[in-house]
């Protein structure tokens, strides 16, 4: 399975099948999309000029309830367990604990999927939750750039505690965080290998 953030916290996953997570500023039209999970309904995590450069004639769309009335294939809710296609994943709580950008009651998600017998956490945009304390993931794609989502501080701290095989700092470096954030990450997680792609 490979993967790359396309950047800030759009994310491609290319095996047997192509899945994106919030993809955004996806301006080449690419129509090789099988999958598409978004987290939530902001602009920068639900943006239709993407999808529509992505999407194809077949491609299914996974979305919270927030965006239900949009085209969708499955639209999901916090903390349950879903199979599309053989496709397994779980939906964890995505929300703020200290601000008010991201809601919990509006029900937004993170998603935990298993690829190729591995499980990748994208964490949507959030804080770190009691929902996610139990999340077992052997890759976690974890939003670092503060304001809206964890700092890098508290990023760190969550890694170490839950210590997947891999960590993918995203959300940062666009749109809130500088690039150098990433750097900074990486140096401070310990036993658990950091990837940057931003």
């Amino acid at each position: 399975m490979q993967y790359e953030v396309i950047h800030h916290a759009s994310i491609k996953f290319t095996g047997n099948n192509i899945i994106y997570f919030d993809p955004y500023k996806i301006e080449e039209e690419l129509h090789d999309a099988d999958y598409i999970f978004i987290t939530h309904d902001h602009y920068d995590h639900y943006d239709l000029d993407s999808i529509n450069n992505i999407r194809k004639d077949t491609t299914k769309i996974i979305l919270p309830k927030c965006l239900e009335s949009e085209g969708h294939y499955l639209v999901v809710e916090p903390n349950k367990e879903y199979e599309v296609d053989g496709i397994k994943f779980n939906t964890i709580s995505s929300y703020n604990t200290n601000k008010s950008f991201h809601p919990k009651e509006k029900a937004y998600v993170g998603y935990n999927i298993l690829l190729e017998d591995k499980y990748y956490y994208i964490m949507g945009d959030t804080d770190r939750t009691p929902e996610a304390e139990n999340v077992k993931a052997d890759v976690c794609f974890i939003p670092i750039g503060g304001v809206y989502t964890m700092t890098v501080d508290e990023a760190v701290n969550y890694i170490n505690d839950i210590k997947p095989s891999k960590a993918i700092p995203i959300h940062y470096g666009l749109i809130v965080g500088d690039k150098s954030l990433g750097n900074t990450f990486k140096e401070n997680v310990k036993d658990v290998i950091v990837e940057i792609f931003i």
